[in-house]
């Protein structure tokens, strides 16, 4: 399995990669659950390179470190899982 970094970069970039509704599951910890956005949600913000950016729930900008991913659906099926620690 690829970094995810890696994973998000090449959906990114490569427009065939890219293709569909893509949607990335974190790990919220308050809630202690996994919460998907759109992948057009996410920013990525120039010089940041341990996470990505979100708009929270109350039109905040929030970075989500990317190893708080856990899974990554294209057209609502899973096609990247974090391996199992």
């Amino acid at each position: 399995m690829i970094p995810i970094q890696d994973f998000l970069h090449r959906v990114r970039w490569d427009p065939e990669f890219g293709r569909g509704h893509l949607e990335i599951a974190y790990l919220d910890k308050v809630a202690g659950e996994l919460v998907r956005v759109p992948f057009t949600e996410v920013r990525f913000v120039p010089g940041e390179r341990f996470g990505f950016e979100i708009v929270g729930l109350h039109g905040e900008s929030v970075i989500i470190p990317y190893h708080r991913v856990r899974e990554v659906y294209r057209d609502a099926q899973l096609v990247w899982k974090r391996p199992e620690a």
